[in-house]
């Protein structure tokens, strides 16, 4: 984690911006739930259990800042709400995939490239540099499906 955190701290200064101890607070938390999808509130909820003097403003600004500079990414799951989640340091660049429960909410991650082959099709056809993609597939998980 000490890794992430001074890497995060050079992103910041490369582009004039401190790593404040509240920003480190908001950090923590994103690390300490990668598996996580969390909303800025939820991210606020658990930020504030460590430092209760951090704002709802500040996680939201936090959040944006940390956007900005590639270090989360956000990803609505069609509810209406961001959700935050740290961004893995793969080499190629691209975020797994999300399959959504539409019955309870839950959220598997695919860890797979299911769209690697649609990509390079999509790119010479239409002379297009994909630079990213994101594939929501909603559906019913299976503790659901055996509770109907």
């Amino acid at each position: 984690m000490k890794n992430v955190i001074s890497d995060v701290e050079e992103k910041l200064k490369a582009g004039e911006y401190k790593l404040t101890s509240r920003r480190e607070h908001i950090l923590k938390v994103l690390l300490e739930n990668k598996d996580k999808h969390l909303s800025a509130e939820e991210v606020y909820y658990l930020v504030k259990q460590k430092a209760p003097d951090v704002g709802l403003a500040t996680v939201y600004r936090t959040l944006e800042l940390f956007l900005l500079f590639d270090i989360i990414h956000s990803i609505d799951f069609g509810d209406g709400r961001k959700r935050y989640e740290f961004c893995s340091s793969g080499s190629d660049g691209h975020h797994h995939h999300h399959l959504i429960c539409t019955r309870c909410g839950k959220i598997i991650e695919v860890n797979e490239d299911l769209l690697e082959n649609l990509e390079t099709r999509v790119s010479r056809k239409h002379n297009f540099t994909v630079e990213n993609h994101q594939l929501k597939i909603f559906g019913i998980c299976e503790k659901c499906m055996h509770r109907a």
